[in-house]
């Protein structure tokens, strides 16, 4: 039956009717019924993920900076030239990169993405990234902040909203139609 298959609008590939995302290109497909149908996700866009990383980041900081202070005591709070002052720095600089990646894992989110009902998938299928993909997301931070963070701002003029580092690792982030 016709109305089962729909036609990429990138790259004209025919995928069946309730498949999201294009395997050839990785672009949302159009659906049969109407675009706002509950079930449909939406990207999530610069402003939304931008609040979730300030939930996640207060999150972070309310468990990092306990343990600093009753490892290191009010040292820790003081301003020190030290890269390193003990074993201790490394886990607490290494915490957050171990927490995000775990969250990804098991979640599909970080607990802040949670809050806005919004998942991290593959961009091709729409299914759960894999493990090199959620750690490759999370390294190509890096690039998505030089300069001057502009592959973070790259969300908000995306069609797809993804950042740099999404690109890099062929995912997106997506919701729920409300």
């Amino acid at each position: 039956m016709l109305s089962d298959i729909v036609n990429c609008s990138q790259c004209g590939f025919s995928a069946e009717s309730g498949q999201v995302f294009c395997t050839q290109c990785g672009a949302k497909l159009p659906t049969t019924m109407n675009r706002s149908e509950p079930d449909s996700p939406e990207y999530v866009g610069f402003w939304m993920r931008t609040w979730a990383l300030v939930l996640d980041t207060i999150l972070i900081l309310l468990v990092i900076t306990p343990l600093g202070w009753m490892i290191y005591g009010d040292e820790y709070f003081a301003e020190s030239t030290e890269v390193y002052a003990g074993s201790a720095d490394m886990l607490l600089t290494i915490f957050p990169a171990i927490a995000v990646i775990f969250f990804w894992h098991y979640k599909s989110a970080t607990p802040g993405k949670m809050v806005i009902s919004a998942r991290i998938v593959d961009a091709r299928t729409g299914n759960k990234p894999s493990t090199g993909q959620f750690i490759g997301r999370y390294f190509a931070y890096i690039l998505s902040s030089l300069p001057f963070g502009l592959g973070f701002f790259w969300i908000a003029w995306d069609r797809q909203k993804q950042g740099w580092h999404d690109k890099l690792a062929s995912t997106v982030v997506v919701r729920k139609r409300r």
